[in-house]
C-alpha cells in the first residue's frame, strides 16, 4: 500500500488551516470597521454598546413599544465583505453599498425607496512652510451618508473628517436630535461645511503672500507656486462645488421623508455652501488673473534681459570690429604707418564706446 509521501502533490488533500488562524484582512467582521454605534430615544442616547444588528434589533423593539428611536453606525474605510454585513442587516441597496466601498464618488443625492444616500467630499488643510516644498495643500477625503426614519450609517473614507465631535455635539444637543436621523445629516453636511470655510479662509493667506511675493519690488517672478496654489483650488471647486445641487433638492424634495424644521437647517447648511463656493470661485479668478500678469511680467523681465544683452553687444561690436580691421595685415591701410595711428585708433574706439554706453543708458537699456 502506497504512503502519504508516494501520492503526487497536485493529489494530495489540502491541508486545513490551524483552527486559531486569523482570518483574512478581506473578511474582517463587520464590527473591526465600526468607530460607534448608538441609539437615540426621544433625543437621548441609551447607555451601552451595541453591535450593528443589536442596535437593528433594538430600535425595532423600541418603535414597537412606541417609542421614537433611530440608530447611528459610524463605519471608517470598510471592506467590501463588511460592508454587505451591514447592508444585509439595514436593507441597503446594492449600487449605494458599491458606491460606499469604492469611494471616489463625486458628491450627490440618491434616494433608494425610502432611504437617501448623501455623499459629501471631506477637505483638510495641510500646513506647509513653503509653497515650493510642499506637494499637497488640500487634502480630501469622503463621508457617505445612508439615511432613514429608523438609521443613520455615515461610512468615511480617509484621515480627516471625524465625525466624534459631530456625535458628541448630538449627544449634548436632545433638542436637535430629537428631530430624528435627518437631523443627525444635517449636522455632519453642516460640519463638513464648516470645514469648507475654514479651508477657504487658510487659503486666502496663501494667496495674498504669494501675490505679495509675486510683485515684490526687485524680485523675479516664481510662477510654479502660483500654477501650484492654482491647481489646488480648481481641486477644491470639483470637491465643493457639486454639492450645490444636492443640497437643493434636500430642500425642495423628499418632503415626505424630511421634516420643515430640518430642512430650514439644510437651507443654512446650503447658504453656507454657497458662500464658500463663492469664495473658491472669486480665488480661482484672482489666480487666474495672477497668472496672467506673472507671464506679462516674466515677458518683461525677459524683454530686458534681451536689451541688455543686445546692448553689451553692441558696445563690444564696434572695437571688435576696427581690431578686426586692422587685424586683416594689409600692406596698404590708411595711418598704418602713421607715428600717432595706434593711440588714435584706441582714442576713436573708447570715444564711440562712450558714446554708446550713454545712449544705452538714456534709454535704460543698461
Amino acid at each position: 500500500m502506497p504512503s502519504f509521501r508516494d501520492i503526487p502533490e497536485t493529489l494530495r488533500p489540502a491541508a486545513r488551516p490551524e483552527k486559531d488562524e486569523p482570518p483574512h484582512a478581506d473578511y474582517l467582521p463587520a464590527e473591526q470597521a465600526v468607530v460607534d454605534c448608538g441609539i437615540y430615544v426621544n433625543g437621548e442616547r441609551l447607555p451601552g454598546t451595541y453591535t450593528h444588528a443589536d442596535a437593528r434589533a433594538k430600535v425595532g423593539e423600541l418603535q414597537l413599544a412606541g417609542q421614537e428611536a433611530f440608530a447611528w453606525i459610524g463605519l471608517h474605510e470598510p471592506t467590501e465583505h463588511q460592508m454587505q454585513e451591514v447592508a444585509g442587516v439595514f436593507d441597503l441597496h446594492p449600487l449605494a453599498v458599491e458606491d460606499a466601498v469604492q469611494a471616489h464618488q463625486r458628491p450627490k443625492l440618491d434616494r433608494y425607496d425610502e432611504t437617501l444616500f448623501l455623499v459629501l467630499k471631506t477637505v483638510n488643510y495641510v500646513p506647509h512652510d513653503s509653497m515650493v516644498l510642499s506637494r499637497e495643500i488640500v487634502e480630501t477625503g469622503e463621508i457617505m451618508i445612508f439615511v432613514n426614519g429608523d438609521f443613520v450609517v455615515t461610512v468615511r473614507h480617509g484621515e480627516h473628517g471625524r465625525l466624534s465631535d459631530v456625535r458628541k455635539r448630538m449627544d449634548a444637543d436632545p433638542e436637535h436630535t430629537r428631530l430624528g436621523p435627518f437631523a443627525v445629516m444635517h449636522a455632519i453636511a453642516d460640519n463638513v461645511v464648516d470645514h469648507y470655510l475654514d479651508v477657504t479662509n487658510l487659503m486666502a493667506t496663501d494667496i495674498d503672500a504669494i501675490e505679495e511675493v509675486a510683485f515684490a519690488p526687485g524680485t523675479r517672478t516664481d510662477i510654479e507656486p502660483i500654477y501650484q496654489i492654482k491647481r489646488e483650488v480648481g481641486h477644491l471647486r470639483r470637491s465643493v462645488n457639486p454639492l450645490s445641487v444636492p443640497f437643493a433638492r434636500l430642500q425642495t424634495e423628499h418632503k415626505d421623508l424630511i421634516s420643515k424644521e430640518v430642512r430650514r437647517y439644510l437651507r443654512d447648511v446650503g447658504d453656507h455652501h454657497a458662500h464658500a463656493a463663492d469664495q473658491i470661485a472669486s480665488y480661482d479668478e484672482n489666480l487666474s488673473s495672477l497668472v496672467q500678469a506673472a507671464l506679462a511680467r516674466v515677458e518683461m523681465q525677459q524683454n530686458t534681459d534681451m536689451r541688455k544683452i543686445s546692448a553689451w553687444a553692441g558696445l563690444l561690436a564696434v572695437p571688435t570690429m576696427i581690431a578686426g580691421i586692422y587685424g586683416m595685415n594689409f600692406e596698404y591701410m590708411p595711418i598704418l604707418k602713421w607715428h600717432w595711428g595706434y593711440p588714435t585708433i584706441m582714442a576713436l574706439m573708447v570715444i564711440i564706446w562712450v558714446l554708446l554706453y550713454r545712449n544705452f543708458r538714456r534709454r535704460d537699456w543698461l
